[in-house]
């Protein structure tokens, strides 16, 4: 990755500034406290009365596999990176990525409260029984297995990657390659460690090529048409 400075200079940044263009896309990070109360409200406030069990025979095949905690876990690393990569060092990027997860995860929510769904793939008894096991057992005990559908996870993981490879510093293949391989692992340890079904990564995936449809291919076509006028009229003297 070659070295780009940070774009914008948030040591100018006061109360009085914190509203002009420079600086007012911080005001979109407030939507993950939102998210959070409107997740924790649809989790515990206000639990459905039914949910809808979401099941393939595919998830019967896939085997229970602790080693996949490993790309797990990286999920929380990896969302919050680009986060903090985007702001710093390309802020339109940072802009695309907030209205991605805007609105994958506001549909998320909408879905969970009109068609809740649960899961009840995860194994009673461990096989095997070691420290990656008893991390999943105590992961089990807070992470419920309700609002599965879509998998958040999933969702999360391509924000990252669709994110990535529209972003200053990050456009070569063998990032572009990264990207793509970690979202891959992370999206199938969701079913590996039986905390989503398959059905859960297909619905995310829609989801996830319709947002990037509008916040990144559309949005690109847009800025390209002004240049490509531009050119048009130049020729034509």
């Amino acid at each position: 990755m070659k070295f780009i400075k940070p774009e914008t200079d948030y040591r100018r940044l006061k109360l009085n500034n914190i509203t002009s263009p420079e600086y007012r896309h911080i005001f979109m990070l407030l939507y993950w406290p939102v998210f959070g109360f409107l997740f924790w409200c649809a989790e515990k406030l206000f639990p459905a009365a039914r949910y809808y069990v979401v099941y393939t025979p595919l998830d019967s095949l896939i085997p229970f596999c602790e080693l996949f905690v490993f790309p797990y876990v990286l999920w929380y690393f990896y969302l919050i990176g680009i986060h903090i990569y985007t702001f710093f060092y390309d802020v339109e990027s940072f802009k695309k990525l907030m209205k991605y997860i805007i609105f994958t995860y506001t549909l998320g929510l909408i879905i969970f409260f009109m068609f809740p769904t649960c899961q009840l793939l995860r194994p009673a008894v461990f096989e095997r029984q070691n420290v990656l096991t008893d991390f999943m057992a105590w992961f089990y005990t807070f992470d419920t297995n309700t609002n599965v559908c879509p998998s958040l996870h999933v969702v999360g993981s391509f924000a990252v990657m669709h994110t990535a490879w529209h972003t200053k510093g990050l456009e070569s293949k063998k990032w572009k390659t990264f990207f793509a391989i970690t979202t891959f692992f992370i999206s199938i340890s969701t079913v590996f460690l039986k905390q989503h079904s398959v059905l859960d990564i297909i619905v995310a995936l829609l989801i996830c090529m319709i947002a990037y449809q509008i916040f990144f291919l559309t949005e690109r076509k847009r800025s390209i048409s002004p240049s490509i006028r531009l050119l048009k009229q130049n020729s034509d003297f």
